[in-house]
């Protein structure tokens, strides 16, 4: 339990850096907001298709009583869409990061540039980055499938389908968009796809309290949009944490406020102080 307040503070102060720097908010809105038009298109679309392709898909049901044929094909229509929801929030956060690759690079940079040090990043065009952002979110994307596919059978279950399959589904979502979100100060540290996946798998249960109330906030129209510049941000702060070791999400003050005074100065001028040894009252020999 202790890991999931954690996760969900990492989320919370994410939104409470974004919406404190308004600049860097609005600035992170723009590519959300575009990928937010599109994905409202295609469930729209699929919405109005859902009895066609559920008619399509069961034809086995043609010669069944109208009951039970309208029956099945009503809930295989909003099983669909469900599917299409569910893969919607799993790859919302990944097709906003493509189209705003060098707006949430740069949002992620701002972030940790005020907690005190921003690691330099890869020295890679930005043809070469989106290119490598695009295959690590297609395999996140795969290995997200493996679970949403089963999920999708258990459904199909009574009483299971309705009660254990939306909450694992949740859990899903909620860890592969962690994975997703915190890939941006990942690749700036050089970590390729796979050590990500193990590095958020060894705190699933941060990933988890910082994901799930995220995906939760991301089923209400709109919301995500809003809420996707602090995500951002707060994925910054969690790296900080699982990569970088707990002390590194601290704000900046509060890790100059443990040193002495003199060497929390020099830590806010950017300045190291060496060790001067063990200190003394007594006068230096000869005097």
């Amino acid at each position: 339990m202790s890991d999931l307040r954690v996760g969900f503070g990492y989320l919370r102060r994410g939104q409470r850096w974004a919406f404190g720097h308004f600049r860097w908010y609005a600035f992170g809105l723009v590519p959300a907001l575009i990928a937010f038009l599109l994905y409202a298109a295609a469930l729209t679309a699929l919405a109005f298709r859902a009895d066609d392709i559920a008619s399509w898909a069961t034809p086995f049901a043609d010669d069944w009583s109208t009951f039970w044929r309208e029956a099945l094909r009503i809930v295989s229509a909003v099983l669909l869409w469900a599917v299409g929801l569910a893969l919607a929030v799993l790859t919302f956060t990944a097709v906003t990061l493509l189209i705003g690759d060098p707006f949430y690079e740069k949002l992620s940079e701002e972030v940790e540039k005020a907690e005190g040090h921003c690691p330099p990043g890869p020295d890679q065009s930005w043809w070469v980055g989106l290119w490598r952002s695009l295959c690590d979110s297609l395999y996140v994307l795969f290995r997200a499938l493996l679970f949403t596919v089963p999920l999708f059978l258990l459904g199909f279950v009574p009483v299971a389908g309705q009660t254990v399959a939306p909450v694992l589904g949740f859990c899903v979502s909620g860890y592969f968009l962690t994975v997703e979100l915190t890939s941006v100060a990942m690749q700036r540290r050089g970590i390729p796809v796979r050590e990500r996946l193990r590095l958020v798998r060894a705190r699933r249960s941060l990933a988890l309290g910082f994901g799930v109330p995220l995906v939760l906030g991301f089923l209400l129209p709109f919301l995500a949009v809003l809420l996707t510049p602090g995500a951002v941000a707060g994925a910054a702060l969690l790296v900080r944490d699982v990569v970088d070791g707990p002390g590194a999400a601290a704000p900046r003050s509060a890790q100059a406020s443990d040193a002495p005074e003199g060497e929390a100065v020099a830590a806010d001028a950017g300045v190291r102080v060496p060790d001067a040894g063990p200190r003394t009252s007594e006068p230096p020999s000869g005097s």
